[in-house]
């Protein structure tokens, strides 16, 4: 079977506070866009003993194949309690850049995920899908439904949220030939609150969210990657109706009234661009 895991970016995102077992507690809003991997997915017969890994595409090596990739721990996850099982050969043709704060690697974990269910008709539950992927990742639980969502805790507490006034943008995507560490990205948050409920601050007319929505991670990041902040303001003007960095970066993401994929091309040749309608 095949399938095609999006990816996401966030629309604001705020430390609130620190948790006890170290991790952190976060305010944001996922929103999955069109720029997709191409996963198929087969059983293998029982003379197999090992699942088999094949990466394509921007991922040209195979050294990320091994038990730590998060298709094979979201395998190996579900074969811990269905030991019934079979073996599978999976291909996974990346488009999605990693070390982006797009969600790649967590997405195709939940996509893995869910075409094991159907495959084998395991009968998860929302509930015990999400359990199984936060514990893979903060953000692979937002991607068993991919659908726009107020998230909490570290990512996996989930609450539907509707954002019409996106429909009929163009979302834009601008990522550098570089990516963030994301616990490099986290050295000098201090957790707040926001001033504004992120759900209260995104129902405002989207060329205000650019005075009541922002990323925690651009007052670290952009310090050390200045060139970033020049993108975001590459974007503005350009006619960008807000942009932000997604996550802890490299990505930046704007929304447009007009097609601008072209124009993004022209401006940043040495980048990698996507741009889709919402």
């Amino acid at each position: 079977m095949t399938t095609f895991p999006v990816c996401k970016v966030n629309l604001g995102l705020y430390v609130t506070s620190r948790r006890p077992d170290g991790m952190h507690n976060l305010s944001t809003v996922f929103l999955p866009v069109k720029l997709c991997d191409t996963l198929e997915v087969v059983a293998l017969d029982d003379t197999y003993t090992a699942d088999r890994l094949h990466l394509t595409g921007l991922t040209l090596t195979q050294e990320g194949c091994g038990a730590d990739n998060l298709v094979m721990r979201a395998i190996a996850s579900l074969r811990k309690d269905y030991p019934q099982l079979p073996y599978f050969e999976v291909w996974l043709h990346k488009r999605i850049p990693t070390g982006a704060g797009l969600g790649g690697g967590s997405s195709d974990a939940a996509y893995t995920m869910r075409l094991l269910n159907e495959m084998c008709d395991l009968r998860l539950s929302d509930e015990e899908a999400n359990a199984r992927l936060a514990r893979l990742g903060a953000d692979c639980a937002f991607f068993w439904k991919s659908t726009p969502a107020y998230a909490e805790g570290i990512g996996e507490e989930l609450q539907p949220i509707s954002l019409p006034q996106l429909k009929g943008l163009y979302i834009v995507l601008v990522k550098p030939p570089f990516g963030v560490n994301t616990r490099e990205a986290f050295r000098g948050i201090t957790p707040h609150a926001p001033a504004v409920a992120l759900t209260d601050a995104l129902m405002r007319p989207i060329p205000e969210w650019k005075e009541c929505v922002g990323n925690d991670f651009e007052t670290t990041v952009f310090p050390l990657h200045p060139e970033l902040a020049a993108i975001k303001q590459t974007l503005y003007d350009a006619g960008a109706l807000y942009a932000q960095m997604s996550g802890s970066g490299s990505t930046m993401l704007a929304f447009f009234k007009r097609p601008v994929e072209e124009e993004m091309k022209k401006l940043f040749p040495q980048y990698f661009i996507h741009s889709s309608q919402l």
